[in-house]
């Protein structure tokens, strides 16, 4: 038993050694540049999600361990999560989103997360004309007072933002562990035409939600950390040095593992591409939801 503590003890320190070296780096390196099209049919350049990959703290990877020791950690129960959707237009109306597109986003989200025990059903929608939210970046002074104004019940329900940011941004999210559970600023903002049918080509069917969602429930980019252990923490998803730009097969950036988790939502590969969790991921999610945001979990 000691000696099993001991080296549990080892690890521990070896990942938080490697946390305080990958707060102290840029992860601007490992973050490649996205194109889409704009509204007019423009392309347009900039970054896909606007998270930093913060270095976890002590709780939160002793969850990671925990996760990656268990491949088949049960869900406690099939967790139904409302969604609240709101709707940020500027004074003219650009930037509304139709309630099909806003449909269609609820069905991305559960083909993507339904197989890992979790489901989201649209509870209310609501359309507000404001410009300096419709802009707003992440972490301003704008976001916090439209979250402030708009959100609901943070703590039962999954508060989703579409806007237009600007900059080449198609969207940012809270770690669960951020704020406390009722605090409201907590969710997701996104892109408006990066919903399905929108306009953000080959950004436009839906998985920006969808990544979004996966950093809502406590999950890092797979490139975070490039080639260098433990990279995410996740043992089932490979190391990639970079984020992913399109879909290319077999792109395998590491000298080390598998090919690059290119299919992964936490990449940043194009929509089309991505269609896959790992189940390290889902025993993560499952983590998280249990201690950072419990009452997801009640009915």
């Amino acid at each position: 038993m000691r000696q099993k503590s001991f080296t549990g003890a080892v690890v521990l320190l070896l990942l938080l050694l490697h946390s305080a070296s990958f707060a102290a780096d840029s992860t601007d390196q490992y973050r490649g540049k996205v194109t889409f099209k704009g509204p007019g049919g423009e392309m347009m350049s900039g970054v896909r999600c606007g998270v930093v990959d913060v270095s976890p703290t002590l709780e939160v990877l002793k969850g990671m361990r925990e996760a990656s020791r268990s491949k088949t950690l049960a869900l406690a129960a099939n967790i139904s999560i409302p969604v609240a959707f709101h709707v940020i237009t500027n004074s003219q109306g650009f930037g509304e989103v139709p309630l099909s597109q806003i449909n269609a986003s609820i069905d991305v989200l559960n083909q993507s997360f339904n197989e890992h025990g979790f489901f989201f059903n649209l509870a209310s929608v609501d359309v507000t004309a404001n410009n300096s939210w419709f802009t707003a970046g992440p972490d301003s002074i704008a976001e916090q007072n439209m979250k402030a104004s708009l959100a609901i019940d943070p703590a039962n329900t999954f508060n989703v933002y579409t806007s237009n940011p600007g900059g080449g941004l198609l969207g940012w999210a809270t770690f669960p562990w951020y704020y406390p559970e009722s605090d409201s600023q907590h969710g997701v903002v996104i892109l408006y035409s990066s919903v399905p049918g929108g306009s953000a080509a080959p950004f436009n069917e839906g998985d920006t939600l969808t990544h979004e969602t996966g950093h809502y429930l406590g999950l890092f980019h797979t490139f975070q950390g490039g080639c260098r252990r433990p990279g995410d923490y996740m043992p089932d998803t490979p190391a990639e040095r970079t984020s992913t730009s399109g879909c290319p097969v077999n792109k395998d950036t590491c000298p080390w593992g598998d090919v690059d988790p290119i299919h992964n939502f936490m990449d940043y590969s194009d929509d089309a591409c991505m269609y896959e969790f790992t189940l390290n991921q889902r025993s993560f999610m499952n983590w998280a939801v249990n201690r950072f945001k419990p009452s997801l979990l009640t009915p």
